[in-house]
């Protein structure tokens, strides 16, 4: 969770400024989540309280991921229904059943399988877009999979939630459908809605979008971290190894199922990236506010290497040529 950035190519000064600033924040982003992990780790008794403002950070990075999205973005969907269709129908099938076969290889204890499923579960994180675009994919494709998979993940992540973790903990379902409502949807439709009506107040305002994202998640897993502290201390390189294994097998599973699905390079690329990249941040929210803060950890970490990976995958494509 994290980043978002909608442009292929800068046309003018304004959207040039948005390009570089977007990869910037892309390229520092895990150093500061990283900072803020550890600050969390060692001033857990200040840092816990901020786990109270958690969903209100993430509704603000939702509401900026609504300010980037333009009319043309949802035209591709009735463009290109296929590759989207493709791609979400990964997103919300490798990623769950990925988790399931993650936790009962580890042999988590319930909260962490919480936690890890919850990860698998969530929509595509925005800073999807940016790693897209430096990959040499489809970044208009990554907007439109990344838009339909947010606003599906009202009615879905509760679902497969409530399928695949009520084994572990109880899940609300009804409950989780609203929170992620209010959290996920409504702030990106006001975000839809400002930029509407005020369309150059947002055009001034888009080179800062990608720091307000990594404020945002920074600040959420500064509170998940503190609140969580202590388990992080004791389990902490065995989530790590968890996440990384999880987003592994959705990077790769992305990549090839697409390829066989016969979407294109670029498309393919795309897909991996939708696929592997979650809403770490949404997931790790969820975690702490329906079950425990040790079922928030796996998304907090995950929001720390699925942009390293992510970086790393971009970095591998980048000298690949795109064949199609």
């Amino acid at each position: 969770m994290s980043v978002q950035q909608t442009v292929i190519a800068p046309v003018n000064a304004s959207a040039s400024k948005e390009d570089r600033s977007a990869k910037i924040a892309v390229t520092v982003f895990p150093l500061i989540i990283l900072a803020a992990l550890v600050l969390g780790l060692l001033l857990p008794v200040q840092t816990a309280p901020l786990v109270k403002g958690v969903n209100y950070a993430l509704m603000v990075i939702m509401f900026g991921m609504g300010l980037t999205l333009t009319a043309p973005d949802f035209a591709v969907i009735a463009r290109r229904p296929w590759p989207i269709l493709v791609g979400v129908l990964m997103q919300y099938l490798i990623m769950p059943l990925a988790a399931v076969v993650v936790v009962w290889a580890f042999r988590l204890d319930p909260a962490l399988a919480v936690g890890v499923i919850l990860v698998g579960c969530a929509p595509g994180g925005t800073a999807s877009n940016v790693v897209s675009y430096l990959a040499k994919g489809d970044v208009a494709l990554s907007v439109a999979m990344t838009s339909v998979s947010t606003l599906l993940s009202p009615i879905v992540t509760p679902l497969l939630t409530k399928l695949f973790a009520d084994t572990y903990m109880p899940v609300d379902a009804p409950a989780m459908a609203k929170s992620i409502l209010m959290i996920v949807v409504i702030p990106v439709v006001a975000g839809l809605l400002v930029r509407k009506f005020a369309p150059r107040f947002v055009t001034a305002l888009l080179p800062v979008l990608p720091w307000i994202s990594v404020i945002g998640i920074s600040y959420a897993v500064l509170g998940l971290v503190g609140a969580s502290a202590p388990r992080i201390m004791t389990g902490g390189l065995l989530v790590l190894a968890v996440v990384i294994v999880h987003n592994g097998i959705g990077l790769l599973l992305g990549y090839f199922a697409a390829k066989g699905l016969k979407v294109g390079e670029r498309a393919a690329r795309t897909t991996a990236i939708e696929v592997g990249m979650q809403n770490s941040g949404l997931a790790a929210g969820l975690g702490a506010q329906y079950f425990t803060p040790e079922a928030a950890v796996p998304g907090a970490i995950f929001s720390v290497w699925h942009n390293v990976s992510g970086s790393i995958l971009a970095a591998y494509f980048q000298r690949r040529p795109v064949e199609d």
